[in-house]
C-alpha cells in the first residue's frame, strides 16, 4: 500500500500538470459549437498543449491511439476518435484531456452541449456531473473505494439511468494508469481498498441513458452504448488529503460549495 502513496515531490508536479489539463478545457470551450470538426477541436487542443504549455498530450500513441485528445460523441461512452464530422446543434460532447509535464500526469474530462440541446440530452449530463459530485463529497482518508461506487451508484439510480460496468477510474501519478481501479458502482470488490492521505486517483463515472452494456467499433478504441442510448461522463484527478480531498482538476466554473451539496 505504501508505494501508492505520494511524494510530496510528485504531488507538487501533479498539481502543475492538472493546472494545464484544466486550462486546456476552459482554451477549448469557445471552439466547441456546431460545424466545427472534433478533428479541429484535436488540433487546436494538440497546439495548445506542445507548443503554449510544453507539455506532452498522454493519448497521442498510447498503445496506438493517433490523436491527442479523445472525443466521445452522443451514444460514444469513451475514446472517441477525432474525426472530419462536423459538429451540429443538440449534440453532447465530451472532451476528455490527459498530460504529463515533467513525468507527472492529469487526467479530466468535461461534456459540453453543441447548440440547442433535448432535456434528455441535458438531463444525462446532469446526472453525470452530479454522480461524480456525490462520490468526490466522501473521499477522505478511512473511507473505501466501495463507498465511492456506492455514491455514484445512488445517484444514477436517483435518474433511473445506468452505469457503465466496462471501464473505470484509476490511480495515477508517474504514469496515466496506475492501481488501484477505482468501480464506479457498488461492488464488494472494492469494501477492502482503504483511502489513505497521499494517494491519487481519477473518478470518471460514464453514465448511460439506457441500458449498461457497450461496445467497442471496429478501430478498437471508440466504445459505444449497445442500445445506442446517450452516455455522458465527467472526471477528476483527486488527492486525498489528511481531512478529505483536493480537486486538482477542479475548473473555474466548479464550486467545492457545490460539491458539498451532492453527499448522497
Amino acid at each position: 500500500m505504501s508505494h501508492l502513496i505520494k511524494s510530496q515531490e510528485l504531488i507538487e508536479k501533479m498539481r502543475v500538470s492538472a493546472r494545464l489539463a484544466v486550462s486546456v478545457l476552459e482554451m477549448i470551450e469557445p471552439h466547441v459549437k456546431p460545424g466545427v470538426t472534433t478533428n479541429e477541436l484535436n488540433d487546436i487542443c494538440h497546439r495548445y498543449m506542445v507548443h503554449e504549455l510544453k507539455c506532452v498530450p498522454a493519448p497521442l500513441g498510447y498503445h496506438g491511439f493517433p490523436k491527442s485528445i479523445c472525443t466521445s460523441l452522443n451514444r460514444v461512452v469513451c475514446h472517441g476518435i477525432p474525426d472530419d464530422k462536423p459538429l451540429k446543434s443538440g449534440d453532447i460532447l465530451n472532451i476528455d484531456i490527459s498530460l504529463s509535464k515533467d513525468g507527472a500526469y492529469a487526467d479530466t474530462c468535461k461534456m459540453f452541449l453543441v447548440g440547442e440541446c433535448s432535456i434528455q440530452s441535458k438531463r444525462i449530463v446532469k446526472c453525470a456531473q452530479e454522480a461524480i459530485y456525490a462520490a468526490i463529497a466522501i473521499v477522505k482518508p478511512g473511507i473505501s473505494l466501495r463507498d465511492i461506487g456506492r455514491a455514484i451508484s445512488i445517484k444514477a439510480r436517483e435518474y433511473g439511468y445506468s452505469i457503465v460496468r466496462d471501464f473505470c477510474g484509476h490511480g495515477i501519478g508517474e504514469s496515466l494508469h496506475e492501481a488501484p481501479q477505482v468501480l464506479h458502482y457498488d461492488s464488494r470488490d472494492s469494501e477492502h481498498f482503504i483511502l489513505q492521505a497521499g494517494m491519487t486517483f481519477t473518478i470518471e463515472p460514464m453514465i448511460n441513458v439506457g441500458r449498461k452494456e457497450v461496445s467497442v467499433l471496429k478501430d478498437g478504441w471508440t466504445v459505444v452504448t449497445k442500445d445506442h442510448s446517450l452516455s455522458a461522463q465527467y472526471e477528476h484527478t483527486l488527492l486525498v488529503t489528511e481531512t478529505g480531498f483536493d480537486i486538482l482538476t477542479l475548473r473555474k466554473e466548479e464550486s467545492l460549495t457545490d460539491i458539498m451539496a451532492h453527499i448522497a
